[in-house]
């Protein structure tokens, strides 16, 4: 059993936590979980959310971190010695690669989207410092945004430097010292937002239209939805949170780290929904509409005509270039730390080959937009078919296999070992047959649903 990883430590339980927040924490976990939550019977949907949490999402990542923290190493390379040990088939290092494939993937086009949060804000910057013109019709700012493939491909090289940046410079002086800073700077424009938004006479409707239960709205499609919600928000699947585990000090409860991320990623959801929302209502803009077209296209609506909604919507648009930079380097690392281990590579030489091929793979998902935006894959645009195979094949399948390895593959005393020898046997017991059996069956659900097959 190794006590620490070559490609460094976290030097605190606090800075584990931190890093794994920032990459459950993204751009879709800032407006989709609100969204959902209020088109899915609010309260209900909370409630039945948690419930997800508890029976797929903590099983799963606390079998992710018990892999990389045995390991120590790439998620690839944890399993490959992981699986000798257990004299068991090395084919299951296949999910370390699919995880590291996956995250390579969603990193080509989520780079791209994050470009339009660091587009947007630079936008109301200079507006701020009277240097550009407002914002006055969203819509086609919009569009121009995304015709341009020349502006797409700036701003989506700009974003993919700051994350290589990080990245480059190892596990304490890169990932660890940015998400000291850029976590704290997240919490602290979610809280400057909500603040704005209850003062603006809609909070109370906004906190109703989020958790008001709506009973009626339980149905095996909405329990399918929250357990979705539950495993994508936490970054399951993609072997980030193994990676991160790798990195986590032996003497680290990791139920009370694990269970801790996923309260913070909640509460970050939630915050953001109760700093959102009081202003979508209060302006008359249907908080029914989601996705990214009502981030761009909507909200700049009501930043245009609210006091000091030239600085809220700079602050808003740095909280989401913040929420993805954090994700995103969690994407770049199993990558890179793989490279490392398979080649003669030093980590920045790494972490740039990495960087530049992800860099040129998103390339395709800016071209869907303008150039080749009459191509289709299966009917979807580039990025769309990019975005289906990786998060809704990819991850589920992933983190099933996550589940088999850990609950089967892994002995009862290293699980037992890694989790925490003084743990209670019943609490024990309850993630192994969580693990082994409940979590496998709900994944496969989920993915069923999602490749209409039920």
């Amino acid at each position: 059993m190794q006590t620490s990883s070559i490609h460094g430590m976290w030097s605190s339980r606090l800075a584990f936590i931190l890093a794994a927040t920032g990459s459950a924490v993204g751009l879709g976990n800032i407006w989709r979980f609100p969204y959902i939550t209020s088109e899915n019977g609010g309260g209900a949907f909370v409630l039945i959310y948690l419930l997800c949490i508890l029976a797929v999402g903590l099983p799963i990542m606390f079998s992710e971190i018990v892999i990389g923290r045995r390991g120590r190493m790439s998620p690839i390379n944890s399993i490959k010695e992981l699986s000798d040990d257990a004299k068991a088939t090395r084919a299951w290092m296949g999910l370390g690669f699919l995880g590291v494939a996956a995250g390579f993937i969603i990193l080509s086009f989520y780079s791209v989207v994050a470009g339009w949060t660091l587009h947007y804000g630079f936008a109301y910057l200079k507006e701020l410092v009277g240097m550009g013109a407002p914002i006055t019709d969203p819509g086609e700012t919009f569009d121009n945004l995304l015709a341009s493939a020349g502006e797409l491909t700036f701003w989506h090289g700009l974003f993919m430097l700051m994350t290589v940046g990080v990245v480059a410079f190892g596990v304490e002086k890169g990932l660890e010292r940015a998400v000291s800073i850029l976590m704290p700077l997240l919490f602290v424009l979610l809280l400057i937002l909500l603040g704005y938004g209850m003062n603006t006479g809609s909070f109370q409707e906004a906190v109703g239209f989020l958790f008001r239960p709506d009973w009626s709205q339980v149905s095996g499609g909405m329990i399918v939805t929250a357990m979705g919600q539950a495993f994508f928000t936490l970054s399951l699947g993609m072997c980030a949170i193994m990676t991160y585990g790798a990195y986590l000090p032996s003497d680290v409860n990791i139920p009370k780290v694990g269970t801790t991320v996923a309260i913070s990623d909640t509460v970050v959801a939630l915050i953001a929904g109760l700093a959102i929302f009081p202003i979508v209502i209060s302006f008359g803009i249907d908080p029914g509409t989601g996705g990214a077209g009502f981030i761009f296209t909507s909200l700049p609506l009501a930043f245009s005509e609210m006091p000091f909604g030239i600085a809220y919507g700079m602050a808003f648009f740095l909280l989401l270039s913040v929420a993805a930079w954090t994700s995103a380097i969690s994407l770049m690392e199993p990558a890179t730390a793989y490279l490392v281990e398979a080649t003669n590579l030093s980590r920045k030489s790494a972490a740039m080959c990495v960087a530049a091929f992800a860099w040129v793979l998103g390339l395709a998902s800016v071209f869907s937009f303008n150039v080749w935006s009459e191509v289709t894959i299966g009917g979807e645009s580039i990025m769309d078919a990019l975005d289906y195979v990786a998060s809704q094949v990819m991850l589920p399948l992933g983190g099933l296999l996550t589940a088999l390895f850990a609950g089967w593959v892994l002995s009862r005393k290293i699980t037992r070992e890694e989790l925490d020898e003084k743990m209670p046997d019943w609490a024990f017991n309850a993630w192994l047959w969580l693990t082994r059996v409940v979590t496998p069956l709900l994944i496969l659900i989920v993915l069923a649903s999602l490749l209409g097959i039920v």
